[in-house]
């Protein structure tokens, strides 16, 4: 017994072999000042890390013997050896600094001495991607956010609570996640998250960023940030596009390096200001100090956005060995916040044969047991140390999220809901009063369970009472999903409601909706009732396509007006509301939905990411009533067919459609035709028809194309007019086309006569904004079917 258990633990030592960590700081040997992000690596080998903003930094290791080399531009390399044997080590560097004179250049007669470096390293970096064909990596990415309050969270989304000291900001929540990666040509990616942990008010879900998705590669030609491709420094137009200029050497590893400072030839130009780092002779790029100028930063949001990346050789060819991100924001003087992201990458693997079967569209992939990992764990992995701020904020989380929150804490006059608990919530005062003509005043309450169960779980509870119409109402929504990553689901619904009719081309909120009639006596809107229940079953079939198959049972009746009242205007009437064709409707459902887009496997969903590339998504649905077989009281068959794009078109300018087609045949009841979605007077919304009023047209053989192109700024830069670049005036522009038409059968079964178009409707128009408000004044002209509202004027607002 005694050896089997000698055999057992020797076995133990070898499956799981004993890390250590050797730790330490890195400091400016003449002032004692640390050197942030210097990079300590392993000598011959693919292992490294970098340094805090402190100079501290942590390496994990078994034990051995080694050679450590720790870097900084401007100083000269410090190399220690340290035999490890049994017991976590500190080693402190102190670097001498370089004193350099400017090297001999080539110089042509009346050019840029800068310019030919950067020729040579544009070159030197397309022979760099022509080699690289693929890789692996490891990364450790620490993230923190900084505001003046703390946040709070939820299960799904975060938010700042209410800070005492608003003259300072502090961390506020901080991530960490360790992560594995995968490149090959052309573009396949895989990230696996591997482990992650958060402080306490973090949900896990929030925390998917990791050392690769995020990082922006500055060895490529374009680089990703807020939403536009911007060109890097060593673009291959990268001479057309920015201005250089040799500022001074310096040296890594006594290898002189040109220090070159960068800033985009048109100011009105989104791009880079800062430094980059290239070797002399090889040409080499190792590092880049840069911010975005303020022609990046629409609207000013952003105090300071600042990217520092490292590059190192492996077998030849330069990789990323660290990526730091620095941002500060400040949105209108009312909400500060910042946003810090550290992170280093190690044991490159460069040119490994990787299946393709590795990659798919799950770009990210969190593993089952990700969140799992114990104290032990992080011991003998790569992290960077944290700083006194960071112990500090731990602590300080941890003890605010045992607090437990009272009611109040809880109580948003500005929301909807109130939380009381991470999956149930209710009605806040906001959500619980309307006002239409058929209810009058009308009190609401609802319940609400969200992601209970392992978040599978969803329902909620509506109940309503119309002190006009005298009824009470109810609906009640269950949803129960299923998969790894519930991609499918079962949902359930049984109602005793008010309809909005045409509510599928609404495009404005309750809240709005009741002040409209209130203060204006305008309730734009229609309604009828409606009773039943809804079941449907749908799942990813593919990593693209979702199909569906439901059953709708409903029984629907006229509504009419029972309340006259307003605020204002007590002389002026409410229009009346339609009749509709009542019955009962049982239909059989079927739909599809395709999706081309990667997505985010989470831990828990799969989220799909467009990352700000153009894409193009369809979907689809039929709907089948019958008489004899289901005893409907209408016979027909509806087809639809829905597609929505983005598509980039030139710098950060885009363009966005809509398209809907609808086919009936047979016998459609009023309550179920597509009206046309316009607006009312002097408002609007995206994707509608400006000059059309809302229920005007309706139609069963349907086709509507919406165009909307966002220039943004960026006409106004290319022409140079003043006044309207300076002020950062955005520019919409919009074309919309419709046909609305209805068959013999069912108009001779509509309870009143409707407008059609039978024929193509066209409208145009443009909108002026202004990039950090959510409002644009808009212009919209007929260009047939002239009658009124020929031209229209509104305000576009996302509120309403």
């Amino acid at each position: 017994m005694k050896q089997l258990f000698l055999i057992i633990l020797f076995s133990s030592i070898s499956v799981f072999p004993q890390t250590l960590t050797i730790f330490g700081k890195v400091t400016d040997a003449k002032t004692g000042e640390p050197l942030p992000y210097a990079n300590i690596r392993v000598m011959n080998t693919l292992t490294g890390t970098a340094a805090n903003t402190s100079g501290e930094y942590e390496l994990k290791l078994q034990p051995g013997k080694y050679n450590l080399i720790a870097s900084y531009i401007g100083f000269y390399s410090d190399t220690v050896f340290i035999d490890l044997v049994s017991a976590s080590t500190e080693i402190d560097f102190e670097l001498e600094q370089t004193e350099l004179q400017l090297p001999e250049v080539v110089i042509l007669p009346g050019e840029n001495p800068a310019l030919e470096i950067i020729r040579k390293a544009i070159k030197k970096k397309n022979e760099r991607n022509e080699k690289l064909n693929s890789y692996e990596f490891e990364a450790y990415t620490k993230g923190s956010i900084k505001t003046v309050g703390d946040l709070v969270a939820g299960s799904n989304s975060i938010g700042v609570g209410a800070g005492t000291d608003t003259s300072k900001m502090r961390i506020s929540g901080i991530i960490e996640n360790q992560s594995k990666g995968y490149f090959k040509k052309p573009d396949y990616y895989k990230e696996i998250i591997t482990a992650r942990k958060q402080s306490a008010n973090f949900p896990p879900m929030i925390n998917t960023i990791t050392g690769g998705r995020i990082i922006q590669n500055f060895y490529e030609n374009d680089v990703r940030f807020l939403g536009r491709d911007i060109p890097g420094p060593l673009a291959d137009d990268a001479l057309d596009y920015y201005d250089y200029f040799l500022e001074s050497t310096s040296s890594l590893d006594k290898q002189k390096v040109f220090v070159i400072s960068m800033r985009t030839i048109d100011r009105d130009d989104a791009g880079f200001e800062g430094r980059i780092f290239i070797t002399d002779s090889t040409f080499n790029l190792i590092k880049v100090d840069l911010i975005l100028n303020r022609a990046a930063n629409t609207g000013g949001i952003f105090d300071t956005v600042n990217v520092v990346q490292q590059f190192a050789d492996y077998d030849g060819i330069y990789m990323p060995v660290d990526y730091h991100l620095l941002v500060n924001a400040n949105v209108l003087g009312i909400a500060r916040f910042g946003f810090e992201v550290n992170s280093v990458l190690y044991d490159y693997k460069i040119n490994p044969q990787i299946d393709e079967d590795k990659f798919s569209r799950a770009i990210v992939t969190v593993l089952p047991d990700a969140d799992e990992k114990d104290s032990l764990y992080w011991t003998k992995t790569t992290t960077i140390p944290n700083t006194p701020e960071e112990e500090n904020a731990y602590k300080r989380i941890d003890s605010l999220v045992n607090v437990p929150l009272t009611f109040w804490d809880r109580f948003d006059i500005l929301s909807d809901r109130i939380q009381l608990g991470d999956n149930f919530a209710i009605s806040a005062p906001l959500a619980m009063y309307h006002f239409n003509r058929i209810e009058g005043h009308a009190i609401d309450y609802s319940f609400y369970v969200r992601n209970a169960a392992n978040r599978r779980l969803n329902s909620t509870l509506d109940l309503s009472y119309g002190f006009s119409d005298k009824k009470f109402k109810t609906d009640f929504n269950f949803e129960y999903l299923f998969g790894k990553y519930r991609t499918y689901g079962f949902e359930l619904s049984a109602f005793k409601k008010l309809n909005i009719l045409f509510g599928e081309s609404d495009n404005y909120g309750n809240l709005f909706a009741t002040i409209s009639s209130l203060f204006f006596k305008e309730d734009f809107r229609d309604y009828y009732y409606s009773k039943g229940f809804n079941a449907e079953v749908w799942g990813e079939v593919t990593d693209f396509l979702e199909l569906s198959l439901g059953f709708i049972n409903r029984t629907d009746k006229s509504a009419y007006q029972n309340s006259d009242f307003s605020f204002f205007f007590k002389d002026d009437k409410y229009r009346p509301n339609p009749e509709i064709n009542e019955g009962k409707f049982n239909i059989l459902k079927a739909g599809f939905k395709l999706d081309f887009r990667n997505y985010i496997e989470d831990g828990f969903f799969r989220r799909r990411t467009g990352m700000g590339r153009s894409h193009v998504l369809f979907s689809g649905e039929v709907l089948h009533s019958d008489n004899k077989t289901i005893s409907s009281s209408l016979d027909f068959t509806t087809y639809k067919f829905r597609s929505r794009g983005f598509i980039r078109t030139f710098k950060s300018a885009y363009l966005n459609f809509r398209l809907f087609a609808m086919y009936n045949k047979g016998t459609l009841p009023f309550q179920d035709l597509y009206g046309l979605p316009g607006n009312i007077d002097y408002f609007s919304n995206d994707y509608t028809f400006r000059t059309l009023t809302i229920n005007e047209i309706f139609g069963e053989r349907v086709l509507t194309l919406n165009l909307e192109h966002q220039f943004r700024d960026e006409l106004f830069k290319m022409l140079n007019i003043p006044g309207f670049k300076d002020w950062e005036i955005t520019l919409n522009a919009f074309i919309n086309m419709a046909i609305a038409k209805n068959g013999d059968k069912t108009k001779a079964n509509l309870p009143a006569f409707i407008k059609e178009f039978p024929h193509p409707f066209y409208e145009i128009g443009f909108g002026l904004g202004q990039g950090i408000f959510p409002i644009s004044l808009e212009f919209a002209w007929k260009l047939n079917y002239r009658g009124d509202n020929n031209f229209r004027f509104s305000l576009n607002m996302i509120v309403l």
